[in-house]
């Protein structure tokens, strides 16, 4: 396939880039591990998330509530915060900050023993209400004290997560939820109106009645409202086999009409018309141990999601940003599927180097369309990426090709290519046997084989113009960045002289 644009000056395309608000992690418990932490470290040296959202911080293994009978029979409540504040000194640490989900329910306080994950985060209403509503109270006043109201009143607040399944709320109980959140949100507010609080948090499973009268009870019931939350992944039921699921992808036009529909549903309420959205989850699969997440139509595949999820929504957030995940237990191998950008073991994906381009993609966007977004920054240079995702399997390239206005002379272009010969640690992986837990020999091959390819051409600009083109094989994923460079030079030296030297037999 051949595409062929061409930029005029002063065009401007609407291009709405969140790309770095926020990231997914697993259960925030994990964050007390180190290889947890040394992912999240690379991913914020590599890319830069300003927060991050998970599960469970009201769950054990984080250990803030307590609840319990003397021996003379007197019922005392305490609060715990020494991991809570390990987790979030570490976070602030690497400049990101907890887009808090409020949940899962304490083991002391839960009405049942229903649970949801390996590590049996309990999914019932609180006994009393009024216990839940302090623990929320307690945990938000104490951050305040520790971290300064300023600092954390900016920190969004979400009410659960995906109660409109069962596995996740007992009985999917609407009316329950309702509840929670009501007296959640009003709770929050009493610490300090400056907090934002929002919900459902839903995901795509009778997500229209759910959000509709979600919004009813709230505008109601004038319950504090911010912002609304859902979920967005893009796959069909997978197919099972051994530990891993196989899925088939929705064609793009589909998975983006459901968003559009979320959209459509909220500014039907005058009381909401124009309300932010926060997809707090995205990906394609939304299984742990779904392979397409370490590959490189994955990669192409969410480029295109980034390049349109700005339309409609405020941010959304990838799940997650690493391997380190447990909902299903513990990963057998470093390529198991996991939804991170990065393996275990620290290998990035090729949908790592997806937002890591788009993160270079702030300013004037001057195209956009089916296979590329081209912004203008600040600095005058233009940076593009271009993708190539192969979602039918016709092996069919791309050949792109855009004419941009210049002013300066002479220009250096650089290019990073992502694709399944140049940049494929899933391939090279599977090419040394699949080992479920490589040497760190191995690891440091599996990391080199994970880095974009990078190429540079010079161009002399005559007309006032320059066309770049570039050739995308299948499921590739490529980043261009034109940039002034004028040959300054050390006195005597010349690259085309160096380039001619050779050998000579002696005379």
């Amino acid at each position: 396939m051949e595409v062929k644009y061409r930029v005029n000056e002063g065009d401007r395309v609407t291009f709405n880039n969140a790309v770095d608000f926020c990231v997914g992690t697993g259960r925030m418990g994990l964050a007390l591990q180190e290889e947890y932490m040394q992912q999240l470290k690379y991913v914020q040296e590599n890319i830069g998330f300003s927060h991050i959202r998970g599960h469970g911080l009201f769950c054990e293994d984080v250990s803030i509530y307590h609840d319990f009978t003397d021996r003379e029979g007197n019922r005392h409540v305490e609060y715990c915060f020494t991991y809570l504040d390990r987790i979030m000194d570490r976070y602030l640490e690497l400049n990101i900050r907890p887009f808090l989900e409020l949940g899962f329910m304490p083991k002391d306080m839960a009405s049942g023993d229903q649970t949801v994950f390996y590590w049996k985060g309990n999914v019932t209403p609180p006994k009393d209400y009024k216990d839940w509503t302090t623990l929320v109270q307690t945990t938000l006043r104490h951050l305040m004290e520790r971290y300064g109201r300023e600092e954390v009143v900016t920190w969004p607040l979400e009410v659960w997560n995906e109660p409109n399944l069962p596995g996740f709320w007992k009985d999917a109980d609407m009316q329950e939820y309702f509840k929670l959140y009501q007296v959640t949100a009003a709770a929050v507010k009493e610490v300090d109106p400056a907090f934002q609080v929002g919900g459902p948090a839903i995901c795509g499973v009778d997500d229209e009645r759910w959000l509709r009268m979600f919004l009813e009870f709230v505008r109601d019931n004038k319950a504090p409202l911010d912002f609304v939350t859902r979920h967005h992944y893009t796959s069909y039921a997978p197919k099972w086999e051994g530990h891993y699921g196989y899925i088939n992808l929705h064609r793009p036009d589909y998975a983006f009409g459901v968003l559009e529909k979320s959209r459509e549903i909220i500014d039907s309420f005058p009381e909401f018309r124009g309300m932010d959205i926060h997809i707090t989850e995205f990906n394609t699969s939304y299984i742990p141990n779904a392979p397409i997440h370490d590959t490189n139509l994955n990669a192409a595949y969410v480029a295109h999601m980034l390049s349109r999820l700005g339309d409609c929504h405020a941010s959304y957030s990838y799940w997650t940003f690493g391997d380190v995940f447990e909902e299903h237990g513990v990963a057998f191998t470093p390529f198991s599927g996991g939804f991170g950008l990065v393996s275990n073991g620290g290998v990035p994906k090729p949908t790592f180097w997806t937002f890591a381009f788009f993160k270079q993609l702030m300013g004037n966007c001057v195209h956009r369309s089916e296979n590329a977004v081209v912004v203008k920054g600040k600095d005058g240079n233009y940076r593009g990426c271009v993708w190539n995702p192969d979602g039918k399997l016709t092996g069919e390239e791309l050949d792109f090709e855009i004419t941009l206005p210049m002013v300066q002379k002479d220009y250096a272009m650089i290019v990073k290519t992502v694709d399944e010969e140049c940049c494929n640690p899933l391939k090279l992986w599977h090419d040394l046997g699949e080992p479920a837990t490589p040497t760190k020999e191995m690891f440091a091959l599996l990391k080199a084989g994970a880095q974009p390819k990078i190429t540079t051409e010079r161009f002399e600009n005559v007309n006032k113009e320059l066309t770049v083109k570039l050739h995308l094989r299948k499921n590739a994923v490529v980043y261009f960045e034109l940039r002034p460079a004028t040959i300054v030079g050390d006195t005597g030296y010349s690259y085309e002289k160096a380039l001619a030297e050779c050998v000579e037999d002696p005379e």
